[in-house]
This record gives C-alpha cells, structure tokens and sequence, in this order.
C-alpha cells in the first residue's frame, strides 16, 4: 500500500481539516476524490460505508486517513487504469481517434481500445476531470438493497446511498482534488496572461466541458462589447448639445444596437457549435437514455418503456407541489422585495426632509437597500434550490432548467425592481441617476 500510495497520502493528511484546507493539499494521480466526514464519526459508520463501497464497487481503490487534531477522518478515492478504462466505456466517456482510423472522437470502448490517442500512456489519457467524472459516476450509482439501514437512515431499495448520507449530513463532502502542476500552468497561461486569448481547450481539459463553454461565452462576449463601446464612445464625444442632435444619435445607436446584438447571437451560435463539436458534446443524449439524477426519489415500478426497475414519481404530485408551495413562495418573496424598496423609498423621503441632517445621513436608505438586495440574494439562492429539491426532477437537465427560472426571476426582481419603480412608476430620471 505504501508503494502504490506513495507520501501524497501523507501530504494530504494535513489538511483534513476544512474545505478550504483540503484544496490545498498536494495532488497526485493517486488520489482523485475525496471523502470527508464530520469529527466524531463512529467508527461503525466508517466501517459499514467502507465495506460497502468495496463490494458495490469493487474498481475502486480506498485508502483511510485520520487528522489527530480535528478528530476527522476522510476516504482518499482512486482507481486503477484498467478499472478506469472500463468506466470510461460505462460512462460513454468521448475520447480523440487516431487519424489512421478516422480522426475525430467518438464514446470510448475497450474492444476497440487501440483506435483512441495516447491509450499506451497511463499518465496522460485520462485527464484528471475524466478520472474524477468516472469514480463520481461510481459514487453516485452505489444502491441499497432492501432492508439496509444505517442507525435509524432505513434505505429503500435501489436509493443512492452516497447522496442519502450526503443528505443526512453522515458525509461531510465528496470533492474532487486539485492537481496543482496543471493550476501553477493554467495562472500562468490564463489568469496572469495579458492581452492573450484564453486557453479554453486546457480548461475543457481541467474543469469540463460547462465550465470551459462558460469562459468562451464569456470572453467572446466582452471581445465584442468593443464595437458597441467605441461606436458609443464616439457618438457621445461628437453629439451637439441640442435636443435633435441628442435624438437622432440614440435612434442611430439604438439601431446599431439591434444589428449588433443579432451578429453577436449568430456569431456565438457559430462558435459554441464548432467548440461542442470540439470537445465532443455537440450531440447530447436523448432524454430517454439520460440516467436519472441519484436524487430522484419515488416508489420502484417496471418501466413501461424499458420493461426494466426504475424509480416513478407521479407528475401531479410535482404539479401540486409547484402550484400550492412554489408559486406562494415565489410570490411571496417578490412581495417582500417590493415591501423592503417601499420602506426603504419612505425612510429616503423621511431622512431628505430634515434639512438639519448632515448630508452624509441622506445615503443611509440607499447603502441599507443595496446591504439587503445583497442579503436578500444569498437567501432567495438557497430557497430557490430547496424549492427545486422538493419538486424531484427525474433527469438533470430538467432540474438545472427550472433552477435557473427560479434563480433569474428572483435576482432579477432583487435587483432591479428599484430601477423599474423609479424609471417607469414614479419616473424621477433624477433619483433613477442616484
């Protein structure tokens, strides 16, 4: 053991300590993910979790360390190459093809393991993100059999245990490990590069492919608000000072607007589709193979489709749930965003009318607003993913999609319902410029 795991084990046992800490410690591919759980955890939790991820999957790879100081123990997580090459082929996992066998990549299979680049080479074939994504895959997808419990946690059958724990609070956090090689390359190559184009395939490589998609958007985004910036620019310096000057500039600039925003859409299009195409996403499965989120709960039934066991929760429920719980609880809090600007509008109107105040006192209601929508926006976020939670989307796709419904109706009411007010109810262009 002490020659497969090498001293990264030691390293790393010096951070058992808090999140933060944990992403300090020292990388090596010997260790991928891994497993934390709160001090003072009964060593028979420990034993039941570890005897059951050992048999349930076998491919995995565990080593348990102790911190002496926190009283906390972890579970490092790896697997061996062959083991990861057979989850490659589970997963589905998109790998490149040589190009004497067509170029391109296509989903990983061991038969026909020869086709895929760098197969010879352990270190470098797998990515980090590719190796984690795997055992997070296994993770996810070790099942109860019926009748097992842990303390007074009774499973159903065929429920995620992982994510129940999670759940409990029984595990602290699952997390994947840092390779500080490649972060020291990608500061240099990214964070502290100046005026050079972001190593997008290196982050695809590191962090994945949303969060890769995500930093493209972001800079073809602000590479074009130049053109609308310097046109703008330039339209604000030559403007005269009369009013017919003034409207014929914002009709110009409004127009320019419209064409520029349509070839920013097209022009993005373009380029997510040749990215996706890239990194092998451009086709996304079809909802009927999309595996279930391990959260999903329900009662077990054969499938009517598949003829198979899976896990059913009937849609009326979820309808019942959005209808009677998230719909007054959306508006609710709307309702008391509304409330907090309202009182916040009367108190500006009590402070500004006291003329002895010192000029100072007249911005206490405008900071208290912005403190609160800040506050206010960490409070709707976690209501938001409770609310989300409680309605049990069966695929991933459709829980990330009403998420972020709920997630964007409530910032952007948060934050710009004040503007609203002012510019179109009360339209004070003076307080709107405050």
């Amino acid at each position: 053991m002490d020659k497969l795991f090498g001293k990264s084990f030691l390293q790393a046992g010096r951070y058992i300590m808090s999140h933060k800490s944990w992403m300090k410690t020292v990388p090596t591919e010997n260790c991928d993910v891994l497993m934390t759980f709160p001090d003072k955890t009964d060593d028979h939790t420990l034993l039941w979790l570890l005897n059951h991820i050992r048999l349930g999957i076998p491919e995995l790879i565990i080593q348990i360390r102790h911190h002496k100081h926190t009283n906390v123990y972890a579970f490092f997580v790896t697997a061996t190459y062959q083991n990861l090459l057979r989850g490659a082929e589970e997963t589905g996992l998109r790998k490149p093809v040589k190009e004497e066998f067509g170029g391109g990549s296509r989903a990983f299979s061991c038969e026909e393991d020869y086709i895929y680049e760098n197969i010879e080479n352990e270190i470098y074939f797998f990515t980090s993100q590719e190796r984690q994504s795997i055992i997070r895959y296994w993770l996810e997808n070790l099942r109860a059999k019926q009748g097992e419990s842990l303390h007074n946690i009774h499973f159903l059958e065929g429920q995620p245990i992982i994510a129940e724990l999670l759940t409990r609070g029984i595990i602290q956090q699952v997390f994947p490990i840092h390779e500080q090689r490649i972060l020291n390359r990608l500061v240099k190559s990214w964070v502290q590069a100046v005026c050079e184009s972001q190593p997008v395939d290196e982050i695809c490589e590191y962090f994945g492919v949303k969060i890769a998609m995500y930093f493209s958007w972001l800079g073809y985004y602000t590479w074009c608000m130049i053109y609308p910036a310097v046109i703008g620019l330039g339209l604000w310096t030559f403007t005269e000072s009369d009013q017919t000057s003034r409207d014929v500039i914002c009709v110009a600039f409004a127009l320019f607007n419209v064409v520029w925003t349509t070839l920013f859409l097209e022009g993005w299009k373009r380029q997510s589709a040749e990215l996706a195409y890239r990194w092998g996403t451009l086709d996304r499965p079809a909802e009927l193979i999309e595996e279930p989120r391990t959260q999903f709960r329900g009662v077990k039934r054969v499938s009517p489709v598949t003829g198979c066991e899976d896990f059913y929760y009937p849609p009326w429920k979820r309808r019942l749930f959005q209808y009677f719980v998230s719909l007054p609880v959306c508006l609710f809090c709307l309702c008391v965003v509304f409330l907090i600007m309202l009182i916040c509008f009367e108190l500006q109107e009590f402070v500004s009318s006291i003329k002895e105040l010192p000029r100072i006192v007249t911005y206490f209601p405008k900071v208290l607003l912005a403190v609160v929508v800040t506050i206010l926006d960490d409070v709707y976020k976690k209501i938001a993913y409770w609310l989300n939670d409680m309605e049990n989307y069966r695929l991933q796709s459709a829980y990330e999609k009403h998420l972020i419904i709920k997630l964007v109706l409530f910032q952007f009411v948060n934050s710009y319902l004040t503007l609203f007010y002012i510019g179109f109810y009360l339209k004070d262009m003076e307080r709107l410029k405050e």
